[in-house]
This record gives structure tokens, C-alpha cells and sequence, in this order.
């Protein structure tokens, strides 16, 4: 659902006209699409994802890409995989949600009017998983003042950044449940 409504898109880092990455991001990770050269061995291929560096090339030659991430990323559900001509590198952010404006520090920034795309994009790929959360918990049998406690705690939860977003009506302690009572 989240593709169809917030679909990702990939962005280029282009340094003297060559591209040198594409990457794009979702809310839990980021991915970098990297082409590979022609008529080198696939096992000769190298990336090592440390928390907040990343450094890809060819065994026995200088690094390709060696740079620190722009955030910190969980390495032990970070990999790399090779797919025909092109290095996959899947980065499991550490702070789901965050908006990252390029995957590595200094290099390819998005324009401020394409950042603000891509927050909106996440944005709506989270509402629309938390809309999914709340379905699933309407179809169980839930006790229906928790599911009011709980749908609170997450609209209140978020910062409302956007002036035009607003709650029509506050929340309400009526029927509230306390958690540790349950």
C-alpha cells in the first residue's frame, strides 16, 4: 500500500557529469545503487557499512566511495548485494522516520524544495503505516477505551510542523485505561 500512495524515488549524485551513485530511502532504511564497471570479477567487489562510514571499491585498488553516512545506521541489518551490473547497499537507518538528505556527509544534497518532497513522501508512507496498525487493531477485539488511549498517544505523539495541520478536537481522558492496570 505505502508504494502506491508514497512511492520512493531515486535520486542521482552526479560529480563532473558522471554518476557516481543513485539513491533513494524509506522510512526504515536507505539504499544506494551503484554501477559497476565492465569485465571485473564480481568477487573482487568490496563494501565495508561501519555505523556511520561506508566504504566501497575493488579489492587491491583505492576506495570507489570512502565517506562518513550522513546518520548512524544499525550495521547488523545493514548489507550489500551485487544484482547483475549494479552494488546494492541497503543501510538500516538507526532512527526510523528520519529524513536523510543524502546517505553519505558533503556529497549530494538535496535541494531544500526536494528535501521537503522527500519529508512529505515519509511522512505519508508512516501515516499510511499507522492507518494499516489501526485497521488491524479495529478487526481484534480490543477494548475499545485502550485503542482510544492508544490512538492518542500516537497523534499526539507526532510534531505537527505544518501550520495547516491541526486536531480538531483535543484529546480526552474519558475512558482512559491505564496500561499497567491491564
Amino acid at each position: 500500500m505505502a508504494e502506491k500512495l508514497a512511492p520512493e524515488k531515486r535520486h542521482s549524485f552526479m560529480h563532473n557529469g558522471q554518476k557516481v551513485f543513485e539513491w533513494d530511502q524509506t522510512l526504515e532504511e536507505v539504499n544506494m545503487y551503484i554501477t559497476l564497471p565492465p569485465n571485473v570479477p564480481k568477487k573482487l567487489f568490496c563494501c565495508k557499512i561501519d555505523s556511520k562510514h561506508v566504504e566501497v571499491g575493488i579489492k587491491g585498488n583505492p576506495p570507489y566511495l570512502n565517506h562518513d553516512l550522513m546518520h548512524p545506521v544499525k550495521t547488523d541489518s545493514s548489507f550489500w548485494t551485487l544484482e547483475d551490473d549494479i552494488m546494492h547497499i541497503t543501510l538500516q537507518k538507526r532512527d526510523k522516520g528520519k529524513t536523510w538528505s543524502s546517505p553519505i556527509m558533503g556529497q549530494g544534497q538535496l535541494d531544500p524544495y526536494t528535501s521537503d518532497l522527500e519529508q512529505k513522501r515519509l511522512m505519508l508512507q508512516r501515516f499510511q503505516e499507522e492507518v494499516l496498525c489501526v485497521k488491524r487493531l479495529l478487526s481484534s477485539d480490543l477494548n475499545a477505551s485502550l485503542l482510544s488511549v492508544i490512538i492518542t498517544r500516537a497523534l499526539t505523539s507526532h510534531r505537527l510542523s505544518s501550520p495547516e495541520v491541526a486536531l480538531t478536537q483535543g484529546p480526552s481522558w474519558e475512558g482512559y485505561v491505564p496500561v499497567d492496570s491491564l
